[in-house]
């Protein structure tokens, strides 16, 4: 986010019929008391793993805006084409509907799907669900600027815990959309526990919307997550920092490299930060000493890359009956809007 834009949007005050944001505490983003057990166990188990969940602090979070900037990364660009040219159908579908997305950071492309619901003359209801309280608030306050019909009630907290705490909506249904590639990041038993809850959450009609990326060839993949102006790079090296600052740590990111590289037999790019000499971390408020070797590799994120026939067959499993199904004209990137059923 631009200093220009944070000086634009902190001081605007706002109805509270037009913006609510619900703070859920120590969710995806632990607070002082979090214990760090899924530091701990990442850090003692073999290989060791970090949780991606700490990627996101303030830096992280702008960093991530950058990444979606970049020429090798064509995750977002490629999507947001797809929704330029079928949001209007996406809102046909569902008509009036409660937009709640996941991961909604600076809620850009969610415009192109703003847009064609008040082409529609539908009404406007917008839940965002981020981590960073910070930029969830400063984006829909730009945007309740430039919509004013529209009302936004914020979610800080993981998906999780923000999901769990919705209300029922005013309007006739809801579409969750969960857009980018971060479904990508969930492991296999993690995304089942994923659409449980959001099976769970949905009522009979109400619309799912999937962004998903494809499998493609490994020299584009790796490209994506190596960018030639390092700031993949820049924002996997921050969790450290992040680490060091929330549990009083110590990592010196000199001594840690990045690396991405596609897991060809698992259909996903695998994200690590290399140990460059041997040395010993500690982090004092988890009372966690740790000794890193040479060489030694940390994974700390997952992207898998899907197929969209695949994927339509396991959301049918689950009662997500694919309405439609849209990719680009190079079929890097797939856009699926399902509707929930009930079976008896």
């Amino acid at each position: 986010m631009s200093t220009t834009f944070k000086e634009t949007t902190k001081n605007l005050r706002f109805s509270e019929d037009r913006l609510g944001i619900n703070y859920l505490g120590s969710a995806n983003l632990p607070t002082a008391t979090d214990d760090g057990k899924d530091i701990i166990g990442g850090l003692t188990q073999r290989p060791k793993s970090l949780p991606p969940r700490y990627f996101y602090d303030q830096k992280g979070s702008q960093l991530f805006e950058q990444i979606c900037e970049l020429p090798e990364y064509y995750p977002t660009r490629t999507e947001a084409e797809i929704l330029q040219q079928y949001a209007v159908d996406v809102a046909q579908f569902t008509g009036a509907c409660e937009l709640v997305e996941l991961g909604s950071g600076s809620s850009t492309k969610t415009r192109l799907l703003l847009d064609a619901y008040e082409n529609q003359g539908y009404p406007l209801r917008y839940v965002p669900i981020d981590v960073s309280g910070e930029i969830l608030e400063e984006s829909a306050k730009q945007l309740l600027l430039d919509y004013p019909k529209l009302k936004v009630q914020g979610q800080v907290g993981t998906y999780e815990h923000a999901l769990s705490q919705l209300t029922p909506t005013p309007l006739p249904k809801r579409m969750v959309f969960f857009l980018g590639s971060s479904l990508g990041n969930f492991a296999p038993e993690q995304c089942d526990r994923f659409f449980e809850q959001i099976t769970g959450l949905l009522a009979p009609g109400d619309y799912f919307l999937l962004g998903i990326d494809l499998q493609k060839p490994k020299e584009i993949l790796e490209a994506a997550y190596n960018d030639s102006q390092g700031v993949t790079g820049a924002f996997n090296l921050n969790m450290l920092a992040h680490l060091n600052w929330r549990f009083q740590g110590n990592f010196d990111l000199d001594r840690f490299t990045h690396q991405a590289i596609y897991n060809q037999s698992e259909s996903q790019i695998e994200m690590y930060l290399h140990c460059q000499e041997t040395h010993v971390v500690r982090l004092a408020s988890l009372d966690l000493t740790v000794e890193f070797q040479a060489g030694e590799s940390m994974l700390t994120e997952i992207s898998r890359k899907f197929n969209v026939e695949q994927m339509q067959h396991y959301l049918n499993g689950r009662g997500l009956n694919t309405v439609q199904a849209w990719t680009d004209t190079k079929q890097w990137f797939g856009l699926l809007l399902c509707q929930i059923q009930r079976y008896s």
